[in-house]
């Protein structure tokens, strides 16, 4: 009766092998293709999709664990807190902007001080408070706040129209 049914022999059964182990994955892809049909994305799941969407999260997870390492090594410390999370995935450019819409709880915010209120370099020529305004200016765009209410900045207005009458136009030539 040999080749059918269990061998006579053969009492050690074969230990089971996961797939993730198999894939030479750490993240669960039994679980994942659990949560894919239990989910109802689609009405079937193939083999190979689970596969490949934990060695996506895993890559993904390695990518911001090793930056947000760095980061708690630049700040000289020796565990990730959320704050090196966020630092991490704020500084990476392709990071920001897969998770730009996410809330990192405890991360606290990007550091940044506009130029205007850096102080001004000793070596470099005082600027004159024209060119202050001009960039202020730029800054509110068309509107300016006085008295607490929001106008129409009207020297931005006035020297866009003087700007404009002393150019020839193609009429005039």
């Amino acid at each position: 009766m040999a080749g059918r049914g269990k061998t006579l022999g053969s009492a050690a059964a074969k230990k089971a092998t996961s797939r993730s182990s198999k894939a030479g994955l750490q993240f669960p892809v039994g679980r994942i293709a659990r949560f894919l049909k239990a989910g109802k994305y689609a009405e079937r799941v193939g083999a190979g999709a689970p596969v490949y969407l934990a060695a996506v999260l895993e890559y993904l997870a390695a990518e911001v664990l090793e930056l947000a390492g760095n980061a708690a090594r630049d700040n000289k410390k020796t565990r990730i807190v959320p704050r090196h999370i966020q630092l991490a995935v704020r500084n990476d450019e392709e990071l920001s902007k897969l998770l730009g819409d996410v809330t990192i709880a405890n991360g606290g915010v990007m550091p940044n001080i506009h130029n205007l209120l850096l102080p001004k370099k000793a070596g470099s020529s005082k600027p004159s408070a024209d060119d202050e305004n001009d960039e202020l200016s730029k800054l509110l765009g068309d509107l300016t706040i006085a008295n607490g209410v929001v106008m129409p900045n009207i020297r931005n207005l006035l020297l866009s129209k003087k700007a404009g009458s002393s150019k020839p136009s193609a009429d005039d030539e």
